[in-house]
């Protein structure tokens, strides 16, 4: 029963990952196409918020990932510094 959970949580961790990396390829103001079309909207941090959130779920797993994501994305706005803040 324990491996069934591993796995599962394994498979919801590749689903998230797979959506953070599709986002990025498509849609993102960072990494995508619209980068060269909107060059100043992207993310203040580096590395983005998209990226943060990928390495914290590839380190912490889904709960503490997203919460780090979720935190990160709420200090991402036009009036805030940005600049260098990796995932610790």
């Amino acid at each position: 029963m324990n491996n069934l959970k591993k796995e599962s949580n394994l498979q919801f961790k590749l689903v998230f990952l797979f959506v953070i990396r599709l986002y990025q390829k498509t849609l993102s103001f960072d990494h995508g196409p619209l980068a060269r079309i909107f060059p100043f909207w992207g993310c203040r941090f580096y590395p983005s918020c998209s990226e943060y959130t990928y390495q914290a779920i590839l380190k912490y797993g889904i709960s503490k990932g997203l919460w780090l994501g979720f935190k990160r994305l709420l200090r991402c706005h036009p009036w805030s510094k940005g600049g260098h803040d990796p995932l610790l």
